[in-house]
């Protein structure tokens, strides 16, 4: 409602000019007038999707979550983007960047494409997750916030606990496209599973070259469980919950390590444990930095310290002792005493650190 001056001066008494005031600012202070403002204020945001696209599960639903929580929160518009094959990547963020003011780019595999589409629009505000926007001269945008995460941190401790538990003395790692963030899971869960039991437990790692083919993740994951493998970590989107599917059809003592959010609705009492990634929260942080007027460019790389990446135990199938263990790892990485490698390189010439606990020979019962 606008009341313009011209209608309550001369026809009005000074009783009534005060009352209609009072109304007013009542009405400033109503939750329906606070919504209205949010309205007029509220921003876009386009997510633009890998190719697994919404309902993978994994990387992009946990995404997705984040933008529906500051829906909720900051009353955004939020436009979703899926990608069906990688040359649907450039034309959505081209689309983001005209009609929304924040563009999301899911994963790293939208990074070259992300860098050419935000050069061309200086004024509008990216989000590139798992990757470093950078131009040609290898400066960083200053338009895109890129968040990077230590997975590699993650893997560690999930490794551990596959170290400990395993019954088989064999773990497997299925990976999806041999991208940098999956090299850093693989690369940490072999360190953790070398550091607790030296060289007695074998990791079998097979790659799909897929984020997008559950009956491939399927396949793969049960000839890894009838050669004797009973854990498996899948880093794999969509095609890593195939592996659920086969541990169901394997039966007892075929395991899962989730990777990036808990997928206890695939096989709760097939899932060990999940390595968090906190892909929700990242996206919520950004975008509240846009609606608060505080978006920042640059990079963010977060891990344990900072609460970026994680383990959790949904359905507590990890025993006590096991996570004694873990608690001990996980703080000696947060303090610095020693850093998990990141690359297949760096893994190489890896020096399991000796915290005192368990090792060789000591799996759990």
């Amino acid at each position: 409602m606008v009341v313009s001056a011209r209608m309550i001066a001369p026809p009005l008494n000074r009783w009534l000019v005060l009352l209609v005031a009072l109304l007013l600012a009542v009405m400033a202070l109503s939750p329906l007038a606070t919504s209205r403002v949010r309205a007029q204020d509220a921003i876009s945001v386009t997510m633009v999707t890998d190719t697994a696209g919404i309902g993978d599960q994994n990387f992009n639903d946990a995404v997705r979550e984040g933008l529906a929580r500051a829906e909720t929160d900051f009353g955004i518009s939020v436009t979703v983007l899926e990608s069906l094959e990688s040359a649907d990547y450039a034309p959505n963020l081209r689309d983001g960047a005209e009609n929304s003011d924040l563009t999301v780019g899911v994963g790293f595999l939208l990074t070259e494409d992300l860098v050419a589409v935000a050069t061309d629009s200086p004024d509008k505000q990216f989000m590139l997750i798992d990757g470093v926007a950078v131009d040609a001269d290898g400066n960083l945008l200053p338009n895109v916030a890129s968040v990077t995460f230590r997975e590699q941190e993650a893997g560690f401790l999930g490794g551990v606990i596959a170290g400990l538990m395993t019954q088989t003395d064999k773990i497997g790692i299925l990976g999806g496209e041999d991208i940098p963030p999956v090299e850093r899971y693989e690369v940490g869960f072999v360190a953790g599973v070398e550091t607790v039991r030296g060289e007695e437990v074998e990791v079998v790692i097979t790659y799909t070259d897929t984020f997008e083919d559950p009956l491939v993740g399927r396949e793969q994951s049960l000839a890894l469980y009838n050669d004797d493998v009973d854990i498996i970590l899948p880093i794999a989107g969509a095609t890593g919950t195939g592996t659920f599917d086969a541990a169901k059809e394997f039966g007892e003592g075929a395991l899962v390590i989730s990777a990036d959010k808990d997928q206890s609705q695939l096989g709760a009492d097939q899932q060990l444990c999940v390595l968090t990634k906190s892909l929700a929260a990242a996206v919520y942080a950004a975008v509240q930095g846009s609606v608060e007027g505080g978006f920042q460019g640059g990079v963010q790389d977060v891990g344990l310290k900072e609460e970026g990446v994680g383990l959790e135990t949904p359905g507590d199938k990890v025993p006590e002792d096991v996570l004694a263990v873990v608690d001990q790892y996980r703080q000696a990485i947060i303090d610095g005493d020693f850093q998990v490698p990141a690359t297949r390189d760096e893994l190489e010439g890896f020096e399991p650190p000796d915290l005192g606990t368990p090792m060789a020979g000591t799996p759990a019962a």
